[in-house]
């Protein structure tokens, strides 16, 4: 069996600098220093070369990065005031927006490639297992890394779209890195991916059934940029000069592919053999509310929320 090729890199390695919690106002020269909360994916990669091609410095800001587990995780942090900034998915966003967090997005993270087979996430199985489609799913236990996100609501689409009953799917919550070895050694019946775990995955001979995020929607906007309300508030001129960042920094990955995939080199260990076939998502800054509303009405579907939530308060 072929091992994993990638590894987190410590805390320490994400920066040269480690953030010290969320220091909107911490003066370093004329830059005020913010922390964002962020996970060890392809997806952010566009802050990383933000941060590197000083397009948060033109615009003030000292951003540091801290890695977490998922958006779940991250939400939690920005309200308590551990984070300046954090990213999400777009389903734990609404989820908390419904408990009553006062979140508010400021640009879009990443989107759907929108191909079916060619996105940058997708569900895979063991090579030899007997699922064929996303329909198979029914009775099986499939790896997500966060539980009520993104991944159990676009899976449970995939399952219905392909005529299965998506009520009948147990998830597990598993850290992406931890996938490839639990698909390889049979630990799992399947497991939702994206990049680089997906190619990694794919790598190992392992098969993918259903591309979720595009049976979802073909423009799906999978997750955000986002800040506290109150923390917004505090200092609007200081998140306009981020938000500006955050669309150059945007801009500059879709424009950039190069550099896209060399900065997810410096807060991950990635294999050559895999980084060159790293599929990468799109990264348009404006968040297409079509789809999250799709989003919404799937999560009232599967009994996640209850009614359909104020999406306009939502974004900033």
């Amino acid at each position: 069996m072929r091992r994993p090729l990638v590894a987190l890199t410590s805390g320490a390695a994400l920066l040269a600098a480690t953030a010290c919690g969320a220091q909107g106002g911490e003066e370093d020269g004329e830059l005020t220093t913010l922390t964002a909360g962020v996970i060890p994916i392809v997806d952010v990669a566009p802050v990383y070369l933000g941060v590197e091609q000083g397009i948060f410095a033109e615009h003030g800001i000292d951003l540091r990065l801290e890695s977490a587990s998922g958006g779940a995780a991250i939400v939690p942090g920005v309200i308590n005031g551990e984070f300046d900034l954090g990213f999400s998915n777009m389903v734990s966003l609404i989820v908390a927006r419904e408990e009553g967090l006062p979140l508010v997005t400021l640009s879009n993270g990443a989107t759907t490639v929108g191909e079916q087979g060619a996105d940058f996430g997708g569900v895979f199985v063991p090579d030899g297992s007997p699922i064929e489609s996303a329909a198979d799913l029914e009775g099986a236990t499939v790896a997500i890394n966060n539980l009520n996100n993104i991944g159990d609501t676009t899976v449970r689409e995939s399952v219905r779209e392909a005529g299965g009953d998506p009520a009948e799917v147990e998830f597990l919550e598993l850290p992406f890195p931890d996938m490839p070895a639990a698909l390889e050694t049979g630990q799992i019946d399947a497991v939702w991916a994206v990049e680089p775990f997906a190619s990694i995955i794919r790598e190992s001979g392992q098969r993918e059934i259903a591309s979720n995020f595009v049976d979802t929607h073909e423009n799906l906007s999978v997750a955000a940029y986002f800040a506290s309300e109150p923390r917004v508030a505090e200092d609007p001129e200081l998140f306009d000069d981020l938000t500006a960042a955050l669309e150059e920094s945007l801009a500059y990955a879709e424009d950039h592919p190069d550099d896209v995939r060399a900065a997810i080199t410096t807060y991950t260990e990635i294999d050559e053999s895999v980084i060159e076939q790293l599929t990468l998502p799109r990264f348009p800054a404006a968040i297409d509310t079509d789809s999250v509303q799709t989003l919404a009405d799937l999560m009232i579907e599967d009994g996640m929320i209850e009614s359909q939530p104020d999406l306009d308060a939502l974004y900033r």
